[in-house]
């Protein structure tokens, strides 16, 4: 609840955001897109893409501490949607009948198709974006352009195109003072807070080693009727265009860490993978292993390395070495030269870092505060796994600034069920692969 002057004064604003929408507005308590859409003080939330992260990210938002309701939902698949909506109606617990009683969403705000994210965030205040990565950046640039706050999963592109895209919005949307958080959580998570914030204790970091080890993820199987461009967004991961290999759909979690402790991002990479075991049509064009040498600026190495093979060692964890010590993230311990434990994190404190990032974004929407811009990093880490898949594809040593800006768009220029994805099965349904030494970017 607000005090009437604050209520008042905020509606005053809303009134002035509004006789100047659709402008590039640069004094952010002139802009409408800091408050709210309606004559109350609910926060209305569209989310676009109903798959499980997009029903767990809607739950979050829900379940916030804010006045918050889910008016809107899109998806290219109807299926997807219905399940998403069932599900999130299905949790019959006291905080699911909570986040129940917000959601409202009759039919006529159920979209689908490739155009039906359009329909949903012109309904809304908060902007959850959720399908698979390739399509980031159109949805973020039309969610700034229509003045809304975001919640955008990572990662925000699958190519240095998109990238720039995402760049090119993030920057207005600093402008316009929305809101952006990205779903890079440990950014959220106290563990992960407390270890940055003693991070001088182990001195300058000289190296660093990155883990997204497992057995993988699901597969779902070419279905008779289908047009190839239904085939590969149903099977979404195992394409470039779509997820962007697992180094940047996964890994990126790892290398955010290391690039939010060091303070920048990598100037060059090269490493090695390819796919040993995960070779099958269904497998699309990903590789199953990547190993990368990045380096950064200061001449610091980091190590990094994914794989989805079963029956190989399982880690997912970051380890800093220090000219004073170690941070060893997983554990929450900080050890001097000596191997001494200098710092202990109390796992009693950890927090869920998937609610918190929706805790404190919709705490600060619901203050009028400008408080988070996240895209810019976002858009630095999914680059950074980007460039790590463009060294490993080639085999090559790849600079960053020759990467970012080489223009590499490997979108289609048409978004319809019949139209032709970028890339194609040959005549005995498999699909190409790239080959380190043959295969060139810049």
């Amino acid at each position: 609840m607000t005090n009437n002057a604050s209520h008042n004064s905020r509606r005053q604003f809303v009134k002035q955001g509004s006789l100047l929408a659709g402008a590039l507005i640069t004094a952010p308590l002139l802009s409408r897109a800091n408050f709210f859409s309606g004559s109350d003080d609910v926060i209305k939330v569209a989310l676009v893409g109903c798959g499980g992260r997009g029903t767990g990210a809607a739950m979050q938002a829900l379940l916030s501490k804010q006045n918050v309701k889910l008016v809107a939902m899109a998806d290219a698949f109807r299926d997807n949607l219905d399940k998403c909506y069932k599900n999130l109606n299905s949790d019959e617990s006291a905080e699911g009948m909570a986040a129940k009683s917000r959601i409202d969403v009759p039919e006529e705000r159920k979209f689908t198709g490739f155009d039906g994210y359009l329909k949903a965030i012109a309904l809304a205040d908060v902007v959850i974006l959720a399908t698979p990565p390739g399509f980031r950046p159109m949805h973020f640039e039309e969610a700034v352009k229509q003045n809304k706050h975001i919640f955008m999963e990572k990662p925000v592109a699958t190519d240095p195109a998109g990238i720039q895209r995402v760049l090119a919005a993030a920057a207005i949307a600093r402008q316009k003072k929305l809101n952006v958080v990205v779903g890079l959580q440990r950014h959220y998570q106290n563990s992960y807070r407390e270890l940055f914030q003693r991070k001088d204790m182990i001195g300058d970091i000289t190296s660093a080693q990155a883990w997204w080890n497992n057995d993988g993820v699901w597969v779902r199987p070419r279905k008779a009727g289908q047009t190839e461009m239904e085939y590969q967004m149903r099977n979404w991961y195992y394409f470039v265009w779509l997820c962007g290999d697992h180094i940047t759909e996964q890994h990126i979690h790892n290398l955010d860490v290391i690039n939010w402790f060091k303070g920048g991002h990598p100037v060059k990479a090269q490493g090695m993978g390819g796919r040993q075991v995960r070779n099958g049509k269904e497998n699309g064009e990903i590789f199953d292993h990547h190993f990368v040498e990045f380096e950064y600026a200061d001449g610091s190495i980091l190590n990094s390395q994914c794989r989805h093979i079963p029956g190989t060692m399982s880690k997912v964890d970051e380890l800093f070495v220090g000219t004073k010590g170690k941070i060893m993230c997983g554990a929450g311990r900080i050890t001097d030269a000596s191997g001494k434990t200098i710092y202990q994190y109390d796992r009693s404190k950890e927090n869920n870092p998937y609610q918190t990032e929706h805790d404190e974004l919709f705490a600060a929407i619901a203050k009028g505060e400008y408080k988070f811009a996240d895209a810019e990093n976002g858009a630095h880490s999914s680059m950074t796994s980007i460039l790590g898949r463009m060294a490993t594809y080639s085999g090559q040593v790849v600079d960053w600034n020759k990467a970012i800006n080489s223009g590499l768009d490997l979108h289609p220029k048409v978004y319809d069920w019949n139209a032709t994805p970028p890339v194609l099965p040959n005549a005995d349904g498999f699909y190409p692969v790239a080959v380190p030494g043959v295969t060139k970017y810049v």
